[in-house]
């Protein structure tokens, strides 16, 4: 059986995954759940990200095939993640099995105001002010993005102990942020859907992204797309159970 591939967004590595991870494991025994950290981000977190998703793209197949994994994959992406998947799917369609799409945004199915929300500005622009890799800074800029990202409070402690930790041990840096944002503001998709089974999911309480974004993207691809009723725009975080039992029903029906 062909491995899942896990992608994540903006400047987040494969330790927020979280229990996500785990939760596809249990929903689909015997698959082989592979994190790939994008250039920049995590154990990668040395590297320079590059400017373009394409680019992204490239690294990303590299680490698979350094894994000795072969395709065809299963991908699962979230936000800049699924720019990622869906540029992979395009450009190389038999490496694809199957893409699962969570809470992503792109050209030309959305508008800029719908891909990042006016009301998420004000949070974004302090997360940037606290960029700076000392204790008090890194507490302030997780606090900021947990509430931007997570509607799931009760672990809340642990998650931002966990976040600190991640951003102390592994830093990416401010250039490296600023170049997976160009990359994703510059990023367009082709128009046509991937040959490969395709599932969006998107969340309708997402304060970061509007979930017309993934309405759109599902709707002019003609794929399925499955909405969660109250998570925010990190849905594997607030609701790893659901995705995993959503991503295995997709898998049961192809």
């Amino acid at each position: 059986m062909s491995a899942w591939i896990l992608l994540r967004g903006l400047t987040r590595e494969s330790r927020h995954w979280g229990k996500f991870p785990a939760a596809l494991q249990a929903a689909m025994p015997g698959s082989r759940v592979l994190r790939i950290d994008l250039p920049g981000n995590g154990t990668l977190s040395h590297a320079r990200a590059p400017s373009t998703v394409a680019a992204m793209v490239d690294a990303v197949r590299r680490a698979a095939s350094q894994r000795g994994e072969r395709g065809p994959y299963r991908v699962v992406a979230m936000s800049l993640g699924g720019m990622v998947a869906t540029a992979w799917a395009q450009r190389y369609p038999a490496e694809l099995a199957q893409l699962v799409l969570i809470n992503t945004s792109m050209r030309p199915f959305s508008s800029a105001v719908e891909r990042l929300r006016p009301g998420a500005w004000p949070g974004l622009l302090d997360i940037a002010r606290h960029w700076r890799d000392d204790d008090e800074n890194a507490a302030a800029a997780e606090a900021t993005i947990h509430r931007l990202t997570c509607n799931a409070r009760d672990t809340l402690t642990a998650d931002l102990a966990l976040w600190r930790e991640i951003r102390r041990s592994a830093p990416v840096t401010r250039a490296n942020a600023l170049r997976q944002l160009w990359a994703a503001a510059c990023f367009r998709a082709a128009s046509g859907a991937p040959s490969c089974a395709s599932l969006v999911l998107s969340s309708r309480a997402d304060r970061l992204v509007n979930p017309r974004c993934s309405a759109a993207l599902a709707a002019a691809w003609k794929v399925p797309l499955r909405e969660h009723p109250w998570a925010g725009h990190d849905l594997p975080h607030d609701d790893p159970s659901w995705t995993a039992e959503t991503i295995r029903a997709m898998c049961d029906c192809t």
